[in-house]
């Protein structure tokens, strides 16, 4: 059986490599990638923990369901606002999106 802890190093280093993407990208695609990497280190945290915890149980998969679930929605509205804005600006570069300054 596999220990806990690896579970966690490897949902730290996912969350990590995530944060770096979203920190250090200036195409608003990459930053979406680094979300979703996040995200699922989220549920792999969730997974573990309720293995761990709780096996009998089911509620760290349901949440991962549900943290799924809501990826999947921030994807396809995060792809359509990107998508307006390059029709709208010929670029996804997220140092050159400035529609909310004056």
């Amino acid at each position: 059986m596999i220990p806990l802890y690896w579970y966690l190093l490897l949902a730290a280093a996912l969350f990590c490599i995530g944060v770096y993407g979203v920190l250090s990208r200036r195409n608003a695609v990459g930053i979406l990638m680094g979300i979703e990497l996040m995200l699922n280190a989220v549920n792999i945290n969730f997974i573990a923990f309720s293995r761990y915890i709780t096996p009998a149980l089911l509620t760290g998969q349901i949440a991962a369901i549900f943290v799924i679930t809501i990826a999947a929605a921030e994807a396809a509205v995060g792809l359509a606002i990107v998508i307006a804005i390059y029709r709208s600006r010929d670029t996804v570069n997220a140092d050159e999106i400035d529609l909310m300054k004056w």
